[in-house]
């Protein structure tokens, strides 16, 4: 939905709100229209209920606001003598709807002097669950979420398994688009292996999907530059044996996978690979001296020298290529799919090495992105990356 609809749907609410509550409000000595005014109605029942003021923001916080709402009903519910298991149960249960039934045929005795301290230990346990949840959800949302690497794509800067916290705020926290999700988990419920939010993605026009909160960034201190390490969404996901085998999943922006990548232009750049170098700007790209970029080589050795490589490649952590049988090599050629250049100079310096010789691609192809020009993976570009303000030509082969 647009910030109108927004609007315009929590207006509605608002009438929903009043029409079942108004009577609760009478009862603790306030004025029933006060039931109806937006914004001022929750201020006044949270005054009713003994919650502090500041529990408004959390009403208007994705996620978060799924678990205090349910919560402020149950204590709308204790502030007039409804305690029991089964009252707290209707409650959540019926989406709140339990206190029209209260506020149109129950007595409302309130309890102005009710302590807010929950009465046994497991109310005190629940309660502790419930603030600890509201508080680690803030913080994964807006500030710092934790991460592990899944793939081998930044190996010798992150490794597989490795598991790190990334920053939010930094760039600018985004405001989730999806409003009914499970706190604290991306995609999928685990265990389970159950969606972990509301989103229909085979019916575009579902009211599912008309509960997607608009795109909203909160402003950061900084931007993106060139060679950072980011997380994101990767746009294009779709996922093949999500939940269900051989079946494929459209995702909401803010639950497609996450990926983890380098930064290698931004707005504004040329980016261009020659020879498997990058290039940015017409100038080599220059990374910094943690990260290892790994190349593809052919390795050919003499086995009368040499007849074992294997040592040499797990000793510094190489990935092979092939080619062993019997734990000997079948030939006296290897090919090796990620070794860096440091490795690789100290490879050629082994007895019985003949030749260390990187793989460069120099055929054209049309399997790469555009898929309109004669570019393969070590020859490519140049490619401009459009900045705000920027025109670009648009046709078929751009």
């Amino acid at each position: 939905m647009t910030f109108t609809q927004w609007f315009v749907f929590i207006l509605i609410l608002q009438v929903i709100h009043g029409a079942g509550t108004w009577k609760f409000y009478v009862a603790a000595g306030r004025k029933a229209w006060e039931a109806f005014v937006p914004l001022y109605n929750a201020v006044v029942l949270l005054k009713i209920v003994k919650r502090p003021t500041w529990w408004l923001l959390l009403f208007f916080i994705p996620i978060i606001n799924l678990i205090v709402i349910p919560v402020v009903w149950v204590e709308t519910l204790r502030s007039f003598g409804k305690k029991s298991t089964g009252d707290t149960a209707l409650a959540v249960f019926t989406l709140g709807f339990y206190l029209y039934y209260v506020n149109y045929t129950q007595p409302l005795p309130y309890e102005a002097d009710r302590s807010t301290h929950p009465a046994t230990k497991t109310g005190e346990t629940v309660s502790s669950i419930l603030f600890a949840i509201v508080v680690a959800t803030f913080v994964h949302t807006y500030f710092i979420q934790p991460f592990t690497i899944p793939t081998s794509s930044l190996e010798k800067s992150l490794l597989v398994g490795d598991f790190l916290f990334v920053s939010k705020f930094n760039y600018g926290a985004r405001v989730p688009n999806t409003t009914v999700a499970a706190p604290m988990v991306h995609d999928t419920i685990p265990l389970l292996r159950k969606k972990s939010y509301l989103y229909d993605d085979e019916n575009p026009s579902s009211w599912k999907q008309k509960l997607q909160f608009p795109y909203l960034r909160i402003p950061g201190f900084e931007t993106v530059k060139n060679n950072d390490i980011v997380v994101f969404n990767w746009p294009a996901d779709t996922v093949a044996q999500f939940f269900v085998k051989d079946r494929k999943y459209l995702k909401p922006v803010d639950k497609k996978s996450n990926y983890v990548k380098r930064c290698l232009g931004i707005p504004g750049d040329s980016l261009q690979i020659k020879e498997g170098i990058v290039y940015v700007n017409g100038n080599p790209l220059i990374l910094p001296d943690r990260a290892k970029p790994q190349y593809s080589y052919t390795v050919v050795f003499d086995h009368k020298q040499f007849s074992d490589i294997t040592p040499f490649l797990e000793e510094n952590d190489v990935t092979d290529g092939g080619g062993i049988a019997n734990g000997r090599w079948e030939s006296d050629t290897l090919f090796i799919n990620a070794m860096t250049d440091d490795v690789a100079k100290k490879l050629r310096t082994v007895t019985g090495i003949k030749k260390v010789e990187r793989i460069i691609f120099k055929e054209a192809s049309l399997s790469v992105f555009p898929y309109t020009k004669p570019w393969n993976i070590d020859n490519y570009g140049p490619i401009y990356i459009p900045k705000a303000g920027a025109t670009v030509a648009l046709d078929l082969k751009t």
